[in-house]
C-alpha cells in the first residue's frame, strides 16, 4: 500500500515522475481524436497527461504516440521462432502485447509444451496473454504428439497470464453437442473462448454462438463475416503469410460496429515478420484501404484489449503499462521507438533489447518408424483420383477429379498438370502410418519438400514430383531431427532444421528469416509458383479446415468430416 500512495502522489504531481513524453501528438483510442500532450510515466505506468516534472524528460516533438499493438490472434510457432526471438522480431513493429494460442507445440509435446512456453513468457518483455489450447488433437483424422482433456485446461485455466481458451477447431463437435468438447468450453468459467468456425452458417452458426464462443479469425468472405458479427461474434480480421483476409473484411468495418473488430495475423512467417511487418503491416493496409485511421488504431489497440479483457493494456490511459510508440507519421505507420513499460525496446531504428542466453528446453519430438522407398508408393486401385486443389491465399482448398497416371502399376506425379504426390508420415509414436494423396498448386517440375511443420498434429509432410526425392526428404528430415527441406535429384539443395519439437528454430530471428527465404527461393527453381510454399504445405493436413485435406490416416473430407478414397469409381 505504502508503494501505491507514493505512487499515487506521483500523479497528483507532488512528487517527480520517472519520465515526462513532451510534445506528443496522442493517438486516443479512447476519446477516438489526436490531440497534443505531455505524458508522465512512473514504474512503467502512465500517470496521466500534464506538466509533470520528471527525472528523465523527452521531446516528442510533434511526434505522434500510440498505445503498443496488439495481435489478438496467433500461433507464434509458426513464426519458426522461440518465444524470446519472436518478440525482437515483432517489438520493433510497434506490438507490445500478444493473444497466442499454443496449440502447435501442444499438439506435439501436450502439457510439456504449455510449461515450455510458461517458462519463456517469463524471460521477455512483450506481454503474452495465452488462450489455452483446446483442441489437442483438433480433430479424430490424425495422430498428434499428445491430448488435453478438460481436467487440464481446468487446472490450468486459473495462471493470470491466461486469458482464456483458444481456438475451439472441432466446430461438428460443438454443434453437435460432444459432451468432452462442451466441457473444455466450460473450462474457461468467465474467461473468454476463441472460435474456428470456417463457413458455418445458418442454425449452426446459431448452435456454435450459443455454446459460449466469443470470436472468430475464419471469415473469408464479408458476408460470411456479417453473417457472424449480427450473431455476436468478435471478428477478428486476419493477415498472415498465406492467409489473408483484410481487403476483403475491411469495407463491414463502420463507426457503429467497429468495436467488434480486432487485427489478428494467425500464422506468420519469419521472413514477411522481417520484410513486411506484424500488426503494423495490418494497420497500414487497412488505412490504405480507406479505414478511418483512429479506427484502425483502436483495431491494433483497445478493441482486442477490452474483447480478451486484458489488464493494463491498449491504451494511453492512467494505470495502464506505459506501452507505447512514436511515429513520424501515422497513417503509414513510420514507427521511430518502441517503449515498453517506460523503457526503450526499439530507438534510433535499432533494437536495445537483446534476450538471455539461457532458454529452456524440450524432449525431443522427433520419432517416426523406419519408412521404405516402397511404402511411399500408391498401387493403382482405379483410373480416377481426387486431388485437393490449393486456392490463393486461403486455407481452405477445393477438391476436383482428375485422371491417375500410372506406370508399372502405381499412379504417379502429373508434372504437366501440376498434380503432385503428397505423403504424411506420422512422427510421434512410430506407428509408421503413412497418408497418401494428391495436390494442384505447387507448380514443382522437379524435386520434393518436405517439412515438421503441418497444422495440427505436425507429422512429417513431403510433397514431390517423385517418389525417389520424397523419400531423400523424409531422410533428410528425420536426419535434423525436425525442420524444413528442399531436395533435387536425391541431393540436399537447403534446409532449415527445427529442433524445438520440430516446429522452431534455435537461430536468431534474422538468421532464421534468411534461411527461409533462401528456401522459398529454391523451391522456384525447381519450378514453385507460391510465395510461401512452406506454409501451404502445412495447410494441407489442417483436417479442422474445409475441403479436402490429407493426414497420417488418408484423406479427410472435411466437410462432411469422414476419411474418404482417393480413387473414384
Amino acid at each position: 500500500m505504502r508503494d501505491f500512495l507514493m505512487k499515487l502522489a506521483a500523479v497528483r504531481g507532488e512528487i517527480k515522475a520517472d519520465l515526462l513524453i513532451k510534445n506528443a501528438q496522442v493517438i486516443n483510442v479512447l476519446s477516438g481524436e489526436i490531440h497534443k500532450e505531455n505524458v508522465a510515466v512512473i514504474d512503467g505506468r502512465f500517470i496521466g497527461f500534464g506538466d509533470y516534472e520528471a527525472k528523465e524528460v523527452i521531446d516528442a516533438d510533434g511526434l505522434f504516440m500510440s498505445p503498443g499493438f496488439i495481435d489478438g490472434h496467433i500461433h507464434f510457432e509458426s513464426t519458426m521462432l522461440t518465444l524470446p526471438e519472436f518478440s525482437r522480431a515483432i517489438l520493433q513493429r510497434g506490438s507490445t502485447a500478444v493473444v497466442i494460442d499454443p496449440h502447435e507445440i501442444a499438439n506435439v509435446l501436450g502439457l510439456d509444451g504449455i510449461s515450455y512456453v510458461l517458462h519463456s513468457i517469463r524471460q521477455i518483455p512483450l506481454n503474452v496473454f495465452v488462450m489455452l489450447p483446446s483442441s489437442i488433437p483438433a480433430t479424430p483424422f490424425e495422430t498428434s504428439g499428445s491430448s488435453i482433456t478438460h481436467r487440464e485446461l481446468d487446472y490450468m485455466i486459473q495462471e493470470e497470464c491466461v486469458a482464456g481458451i483458444g481456438e475451439v477447431m472441432n466446430f461438428p463437435a460443438v454443434i453437435n453437442g460432444d459432451e468432452e468438447v462442451h466441457q473444455r468450453i466450460a473450462a474457461a468459467k468467465w474467461k473468454k473462448v476463441d472460435g474456428h468456425a470456417p463457413g458455418v452458417s445458418g442454425k449452426n452458426l446459431n448452435a456454435y454462438v450459443f455454446s459460449n464462443i466469443d470470436s472468430d479469425h475464419e471469415s473469408t468472405t464479408a458476408e460470411e463475416a456479417k453473417e457472424k458479427l449480427r450473431k455476436g461474434i468478435h471478428i477478428l480480421i486476419r493477415e498472415g503469410t498465406s492467409e489473408r483476409n483484410l481487403a476483403e473484411l475491411i469495407p463491414i468495418v463502420t463507426q457503429k460496429n467497429s468495436w467488434h473488430f480486432s487485427f489478428a495475423t494467425d500464422d506468420k512467417h519469419p521472413d514477411d515478420l522481417l520484410e513486411e511487418g506484424h500488426i503494423d503491416h495490418s494497420l497500414r493496409k487497412a488505412i490504405s484501404l480507406g479505414l478511418d485511421p483512429i479506427t484502425a488504431y483502436q483495431l491494433a489497440t483497445i478493441n482486442t484489449a477490452n474483447h480478451y479483457r486484458l489488464k493494463n493494456v491498449g491504451a494511453i490511459k492512467p494505470r495502464y503499462w506505459a506501452d507505447f510508440v512514436l511515429l513520424s507519421d501515422y497513417k503509414n505507420v513510420k514507427i521511430e521507438s518502441v517503449y515498453k513499460k517506460g523503457v526503450p525496446v526499439f530507438k534510433n531504428k535499432k533494437l536495445v533489447w537483446s534476450p538471455s542466453s539461457i532458454l529452456p528446453t524440450v524432449r525431443s519430438a522427433m520419432n517416426p518408424d523406419d519408412v521404405s522407398l516402397e511404402e511411399l508408393r500408391i498401387p493403382a486401385k482405379g483410373n480416377k483420383i481426387r486431388v485437393i486443389d490449393i486456392l490463393p491465399n486461403q486455407i481452405v482448398t477445393g477438391e476436383f477429379i482428375a485422371k491417375a497416371i500410372v506406370k508399372n502399376g502405381f499412379v504417379e506425379s502429373n508434372t504437366i498438370d501440376d498434380i503432385l504426390k503428397i505423403v504424411v508420415i506420422e512422427r510421434h509414436k512410430a506407428t509408421g502410418r503413412i497418408g497418401k494423396a494428391f495436390v494442384r498448386g505447387f507448380g514443382l517440375k522437379q524435386g520434393a519438400i518436405g517439412s515438421t511443420v503441418a497444422h495440427d498434429s505436425h507429422n512429417i509432410v513431403i510433397v514431390g514430383t517423385n517418389d525417389a526425392d520424397m523419400f531423400e526428404a523424409f531422410k533428410r528430415i528425420k536426419k535434423l531431427k525436425g525442420g524444413l527441406v528442399v531436395i533435387n535429384n536425391g541431393q540436399l539443395v537447403a534446409q532449415l532444421p527445427l529442433p524445438v519439437g520440430g516446429l522452431l528454430s534455435a537461430k536468431s530471428f534474422e538468421e532464421t528469416a534468411a534461411d527461409l527465404k533462401n528456401l522459398k527461393q529454391k523451391v522456384k527453381t525447381l519450378g514453385g509458383t507460391h510465395d510461401s510454399p512452406f506454409m501451404i504445405l502445412s495447410f494441407l493436413c489442417l483436417s479442422a479446415i474445409p475441403k479436402l485435406k490429407v493426414t497420417d490416416l488418408g484423406l479427410i473430407d472435411v466437410e462432411n468430416f469422414k476419411i474418404t478414397s482417393l480413387f473414384v469409381d
